[in-house]
């Protein structure tokens, strides 16, 4: 009997040394320590060039378009005519107007002249105090219906000038939204037009970036379609809420002195000063491939300690090119960063950091 306990514990001792040989090794990572790049600070957003002022050009009345006389790209001038709807039933709403006025005006005519002649015989006393009483109310009503009528017949010969639809403002025409043959109602928008003038260009700050902006701050713009050239703009404004979709807050930035190969529609990046924002923390770049997010915040694994521990630190993003991040918060000096494979680890896993295969594709 004892014999076999002894058995059993030299048996369970194995089993715990086999479980302690069978722990895994710390998981590999490619890490490297982080230092200051010495760039200035600047967060770089993504954004649109779009006319400050863009308007639907519409038609005050209903009716059937039968003419449309500017397309898609289309330079316009104030009060040039772009579209215009039949026009024979408010030609015939004016000429019925016009014929009431005529009518109206007879009967002032008529009522006129029986209140001089009633106010000539009341002189005489040949007639009585009511009769000219009566005599001056029709009067009084002659003048009145004539007085509408006046306004009835000026209404439509307004209506008859909104078949026609003018520009109310020179610019360029950025869509089109009816057809020729096309039923309209008043008010229905038939074309878009972006106005001439001061162009804009319309970026989607996210939260984190939002500090570094203030309506007059000055930036500086560059467009892929425009390579070597480089723009001044002033913030004009700044939502004071964000999207409730995108959870970005919408700043329009006004192009200094743009010329006339800026065309709306173009793509540009906006770099503005945001040492308001990231204070006095020095800016580091690293590969786009270090960027984690924790919930919706960017955030790096850190390898802290001797022990080589994961941590996951949030950081503050504000520049993005097609390969690095620039980041201007939450790192240190020599901090040792995971580079790849950062969706496959944990916070707290002991690691085994190993330098990269080609450093210069990783340098700060």
């Amino acid at each position: 009997m004892a014999y076999a306990l002894a058995l059993a514990g030299l048996l369970t001792l194995g089993a715990c040394h086999q479980q302690q040989a069978a722990a895994p090794a710390p998981r590999p990572v490619v890490a490297v320590a982080v230092h200051p790049d010495g760039s200035p600070l600047s967060a770089s957003l993504p954004g649109e060039v779009q006319a400050r002022y863009s308007t639907p050009l519409s038609f005050r009345i209903a009716g059937k378009i039968i003419e449309r006389h500017v397309r898609l790209g289309d330079t316009v001038k104030i009060g040039e005519v772009v579209a215009r709807l039949d026009p024979a039933d408010a030609q015939k709403s004016a000429a019925s107007t016009q014929a009431q006025l005529d009518a109206a005006q007879h009967s002032l005519v008529y009522a006129k002249q029986q209140l001089d002649r009633d106010q000539a015989q009341a002189r005489e006393n040949l007639i009585s105090a009511a009769q000219l009483e009566q005599t001056t109310n029709a009067y009084a009503s002659a003048l009145a219906q004539r007085d509408q009528a006046a306004q009835q017949a000026a209404l439509q010969k307004n209506q008859l000038q909104y078949t026609d639809l003018p520009a109310d403002h020179a610019g360029v025409i950025t869509s089109e939204e009816a057809q020729t043959g096309q039923n309209v109602s008043a008010g229905q928008a038939v074309y878009n037009l972006a106005w001439s003038g001061d162009v804009d260009v319309v970026v989607n700050v996210p939260e984190s970036t939002l500090a570094a902006l203030a309506p007059g701050q000055t930036a500086t713009v560059t467009m892929s379609a425009l390579p070597g050239r480089t723009f001044n703009a002033r913030v004009r404004e700044l939502s004071p809420a964000a999207d409730p979709q995108s959870r970005t807050y919408r700043a329009n930035l006004t192009l200094l002195n743009p010329g006339p190969d800026v065309r709306l529609g173009m793509t540009a990046d906006v770099a503005l000063n945001s040492s308001t924002a990231a204070g006095d923390s020095p800016s580091f770049t690293l590969p786009s491939t270090a960027l984690f997010h924790d919930g919706n915040t960017p955030a790096v694994w850190v390898v802290s300690g001797n022990d080589n521990v994961l941590e996951l630190r949030r950081v503050q993003v504000t520049r993005y090119t097609e390969r690095t991040v620039a980041i201007a918060g939450g790192l240190k000096d020599g901090e040792r960063v995971v580079l790849q494979g950062v969706h496959t680890v944990s916070a707290g896993e002991k690691v085994h950091p190993i330098a990269p295969l080609h450093p210069e594709d990783f340098a700060s």
